[in-house]
């Protein structure tokens, strides 16, 4: 199993597999009804902010996706949903699909990044806990699950209550 991963945008004729990988990582079609839908949601889609991970044949194996959320009136990102094959799941397809979104969205001149994901999987980007710079949701979630980043270091985090897109219900 290769180790080393080609990443690049989502391209039209990915969709139907990473709906397939989306739903078989998250053995539900919620997550993948999401992603269908915020790729529907013209607020929230940003072209070239889907990327996904390839094998050598460029099939898709790992995907992050990044779609227009605020924290209070400030526009940011919300990393979500990420997934890979569940068979290849831990070859680092993932942490290369989240790379490759991060540094796309920084090229793009955006500056902030939340995820309401896995405390001990997002630090390793650079995601710290989102309460400790004055960020909230306006639901309940373990304070560790919300992190958040700031993309260039010369615009700090601000403070206020994440607002992420429609399709995401919160």
């Amino acid at each position: 199993m290769s180790n080393m991963w080609t990443t690049r945008a989502e391209v039209r004729a990915d969709i139907p597999a990473l709906r397939e990988i989306t739903r078989a990582a998250f053995g539900t079609d919620a997550e993948a009804d999401l992603v269908d839908a915020l790729r529907a949601d013209p607020e929230a889609w940003i072209e070239g902010l889907s990327l996904v991970s390839t094998d050598a044949s460029d099939r898709p194996i790992g995907h992050a996706l990044l779609t227009r959320c605020h924290i209070g009136s400030v526009p940011a990102l919300c990393l979500a949903p990420c997934s890979v094959r569940p068979d290849r799941q831990r070859s680092g397809a993932g942490s290369a699909a989240v790379r490759a979104a991060l540094a796309a969205a920084k090229d793009m001149g955006e500056r902030y990044v939340v995820v309401l994901g896995h405390p001990d999987y997002y630090p390793r980007f650079g995601f710290t806990r989102a309460s400790v710079h004055g960020i909230g949701l306006s639901i309940d979630v373990p304070d560790e699950a919300l992190m958040a980043l700031a993309l260039d270091a010369g615009h700090p985090l601000p403070g206020g209550t994440v607002h992420y897109a429609a399709p995401f219900g919160i």
